[in-house]
């Protein structure tokens, strides 16, 4: 054949095979988007049968006034062991009757007892205890009979220390007592914020047109066009890295280790999951990983059979598995540097690249076996880090480093003999200079072209064919250093920012913001009294007003200081913001202007608390003062009214009661202390006076009303914010174990039962009830996310029920401005605890009758997407069911003490 025929032929093949690849890339657009249409029209049915049944039932359920008695002596001196927790700042509504004043702060305390003393002294009342328990129960009982009791009450010990709460005068028999399930639940229902910080390559466009990314232990896929949002909850820790399969549907998720509330350790993992029905298709790697997940990177030239993934162990151990027998095929150690990113060439199976600290490997895999090749960079600068690489259509490798350099590699063509080694060298064939600082990402683009995304210079330039700058575009400075840049919709492009933005934008028009959210630990959240808005402060500096209906950024104000606590005027016109300075701040909650600044000590303030009538602001301090202010023209202008002095410890919560003349407090070393703020602010000294004020809010941690939420075997810094909702119904609960607990208020016996909900991936630093009790505002610590969750009776719970978050058009304007960025320290990490045991292996909720199972929507071919049956594959799962958000009365009925498990392995 001559060569002018075995190049025509050559021609006509590559023009096939570009034809069958397009026309498979159609077919997988196809199956997303009719996936996509039936699961909107599974949606739309069951919302319409929902919004019947609302019709035509009354819904509704009566205040729970039942106690449960579970380990308390009535008329007898009774010990329970019990722990207790931190305190957390939280505006709760709080009745005399049901007021629970609980001593929560930062000092640690092993374990915690309580203690009933009535007439009878003798009786000892057993309640569902350990042998060891009741041993030392009875020891305590014994100690309590040397002592005398001022009228009934519960004694709690934390720490050798007697924590006295004395039982309302309504409560006739404390036997009698019963806490039981709330009928409220709470679903997921949006998530603000990104993790773009201390991550890369994370932010990716699916065919359904949602934006998929993560924050905190979610991975979100956000509609922006629709304003929706979904949400994967499988993951127990912080979401690392996210890789997308070939067909765009699949998707793969890494989290990092961590450890739960007794210490014990946290597996890391992978999570393969289908963004259509949001199912867990497989786990990988428990058992294998061992400080997290790195990177990873699905297979291309054989449509994503295999799974790259880099473990951040010391030696950075690369292994390949076959995900859908989660069997593990290879492993080797890579370096001790660090890896940022691994691949597997587009054309070439056997080809894996990773790169890293001052290297670039090329692997070649020959079936169990890895073997090395190392790039070597000759005459050109050998840079600091590769940051990142991709392939050319021409097979070559194209890498980014940290001097802004772009490097073009191609690999010699000779090949060893079979199975004598690694292929020829990979060489630099052509260096250019594509940014000033770093090359963080590299994106290729449909038609051949080239996105690359600069640290320093915080451009995104776009390069031709033959990798000449064609276009560029700044980042503007607010938004950050470039940390992802991936393909969007026509020619649009889509950004993750060192300061947690996700940006969308073009090179004609410029950027919008999407996504945006707090860069630093997140601690101060108030919720407006009127308007379904809540104000967030933080580390960071920023004062941030969201709009819940449609999860909007209102506005956003910078302060000199790092902000710590808040709580708004009850006319709503004003709010204040403590901080760590001593210093705090009243701004106008419309304009933002700044209205006052006052400052009282020198250390962080932790609560602030207006009266009910707005005309007393209460300032608790970390020096162990509250400091007190008269209020006047709507909150525009205060005066030092007296200051509240006694308590040993730091403040951490306060509470005021209805008439505006008493004041409950917490402090660090568990004190309940009461104020009579109209005589001088005196210190109450006959606590029992106070035990049927009915307290406007409720934040305290300890008392008679919320005793019963503190964990069995706590460290006294568990807890970290509590509050009762305005129709005094149920305890919302912010721990340190990355979990939100709803409780039945009030909640009076040890060991009360609660639904746990989990999607933070560090300890929950703040809970607060939007004025309407519609809905549940949660801030994360080192995750600086927000969770907005829904409350639902449990009746009303259906399948489709918070799959999507509606909110309306937005301002896509709605820019604010961070401050300049400060030196982090590395992020801590606090492990949830381990799933419970009433899960499907992979995590998600074994569906009740009354929650039907998903619809299979559209399923690919069974070849391509099933993976092999097993005990380990699970069934589908709803949008909000996870390993840590079971709807399954087996698990909203396990206690804080049911968390101690270890980790759940799914079978071979």
């Amino acid at each position: 054949m001559s060569g002018a025929s075995v190049s025509d032929v050559n021609d006509r093949l590559s023009a096939l095979e570009l034809r069958v690849q397009q026309q498979e890339d159609e077919l997988t657009v196809m199956k997303a988007a009719l996936a996509d249409v039936l699961r909107r029209l599974a949606a739309s049915e069951d919302s319409a049968s929902n919004t019947k049944k609302q019709h035509t039932g009354k819904g509704g359920t009566p205040l729970r006034e039942a106690y449960s008695m579970s380990c308390i002596a009535n008329g007898g001196t009774s010990g329970r062991k019990r722990d207790s927790t931190s305190v957390t700042r939280k505006e709760t509504v709080s009745s005399a009757a049901k007021s629970v004043k609980r001593s929560s702060g930062m000092e640690r305390s092993q374990s915690s007892t309580w203690e009933s003393s009535e007439e009878n002294r003798n009786k000892l009342v057993k309640a569902a205890s350990t042998s060891k328990l009741l041993a030392k129960v009875v020891k305590n009982a014994e100690r309590e009979k040397n002592s005398q009791a001022e009228g009934n009450h519960i004694k709690m010990f934390m720490r050798g220390r007697p924590i006295t709460m004395y039982i309302p005068s309504d409560v006739e028999n404390y036997e009698d007592v019963r806490t039981e399930l709330p009928s409220e639940r709470l679903k997921l229902e949006w998530v603000y914020g990104y993790r773009g910080r201390d991550c890369r390559a994370n932010v990716y466009l699916l065919p359904t047109g949602e934006i998929v990314y993560f924050i905190a232990s979610v991975v979100v896929l956000f509609n922006y066009e629709e304003r929706t949002q979904r949400h994967y909850l499988g993951h127990t820790d912080c979401v690392k890295c996210l890789a997308i399969h070939p067909d765009k549907i699949r998707i793969a998720t890494g989290q990092i280790a961590g450890v739960d509330k007794d210490g014990r350790a946290l597996q890391p993992h992978v999570r393969i999951w289908d963004s259509v029905s949001l199912s867990t298709l497989q786990v990988i790697g428990l058992g294998t990983f061992e400080r997290g997940v790195g990177s990873l990177a699905f297979s291309k030239a054989d449509s994503g059979h295999h799974l790259s993934v880099i473990d951040d162990c010391n030696d950075h151990m690369l292994t390949v598995w076959d995900w859908q027998k989660k069997s593990k095929i290879a492993e080797i150690k890579t370096t001790n540097e660090v890896v940022l990113d691994v691949e597997f060439h587009p054309t070439d199976p056997n080809t894996i690249v990773t790169c890293g600290k001052s290297h670039i490997f090329f692997w070649t895999w020959t079936g169990t076996s890895l073997a090395r090749k190392q790039g070597i960079f000759g005459k050109y600068e050998k840079p600091k880090f590769v940051q990142c690489l991709a392939f050319l259509s021409t097979g070559d490798i194209l890498t980014g480093d940290s001097g802004g350099v772009l490097l073009v590699w191609t690999r010699d063509s000779a090949e060893p003999p079979t199975g004598k080694g690694p292929r020829g060298e990979s060489r630099i064939n052509r260096q250019v200079k594509g940014h000033e600082g770093s090359v963080f990402c590299l994106c290729e683009m449909r038609s051949g072209t080239l996105l690359t995304g600069g640290g320093k210079d915080r451009k995104i330039v776009l390069w031709d064919h033959d990798l000449r700058p064609d276009r560029d575009i700044e980042v503007p400075d607010q938004y950050g250093a470039i940390r992802a840049v991936s393909e969007g919709k026509g020619d649009e492009f889509l950004v993750g920012t060192s300061r947690n933005f996700i940006l969308r934008g073009t090179f004609n028009d410029g950027f919008m913001v999407e996504v945006q959210g707090h860069t630093d630990e997140l601690w101060g959240l108030a919720c407006h009294p009127s308007r379904q808005m809540f104000l967030t402060c933080a580390q960071d500096r920023l004062v941030c007003l969201w709009n819940s209906d449609d999860h909007s950024l209102q506005w956003s104000r910078t302060l000199e200081e790092h902000g710590h606590c808040a709580d708004f005027h009850p006319s709503g016109a004003v709010v204040t913001i403590g901080t760590h300075s001593g210093k705090w701040y009243v701004l106008d909650a419309e304009s933002t202007d700044l209205v006052a600044i006052h400052t009282d000590g020198n250390e962080q303030l932790s609560v602030m608390r207006f009266s009910v009538d707005g005309g007393l602001l209460a300032v608790g301090s970390h020096d162990n003062f509250i400091y007190l202010y008269t209020v006047t023209e709507k909150g525009r202008k205060y005066s030092r009214y007296g200051k509240c002095t006694g308590h040993s410890s730091y403040i951490t919560h306060l509470d005021w009661s209805p008439d505006n003349n008493f004041i409950m407090s917490n402090s660090g070393d568990y004190e309940i202390l009461y104020w009579d703020v109209p005589n001088g602010c005196k210190l109450i000294r006959n606590r029992s006076e106070c035990k049927d004020i009915d307290w406007a809010t409720y934040t305290c941690v300890l008392g008679f009303h919320v005793f019963g939420v503190w964990p069995e075997g706590s460290d006294g810094t568990d807890i970290n914010a509590l509050i009762r909702s305005h129709n005094r119904k149920v305890i919302a609960l912010a721990d340190d174990f990355c979990k939100v607990h709803l409780f039945a208020y009030p909640c009076s016996t040890p060991k009360a039962p609660s639904h746990k909900y989990s999607a933070h991936s560090s300890h929950v630093t703040n809970v607060s009830f939007l004025y309407k009790d519609s809905h549940l505002i949660s801030t994360g610590g080192k995750d600086t996310s927000i969770m907005q969750w829904r409350l639902v009776e449990k009746s009303s719970l259906s399948l489709t029920d918070g799959l999507l978050s509606n909110s309306a058009p937005r301002r896509m304007d709605s820019i604010f401005t961070p401050p300049a960025p400060a030196t982090t320290t590395p992020t801590q990490e606090v492990a949830p605890p381990p799933p419970p045991p009433s899960l499907t292996a992979n995590g998600t909720q074994e569906h009740s009758p009354e929650t039907p199972p998903p619809v299979e929507l559209a399923p690919p071919p069974a070849s391509e997407l099933t993976p092999p049956h097993s005990e380990s594959t699970p069934p589908p799962s709803d949008s909000t069911v996870s390993l840590k958000d079971s709807l399954d009365p087996s698990d909203d009925t396990a206690t804080p003490s049911d968390e101690g498990l270890p980790p759940f392995t799914p079978p071979s």
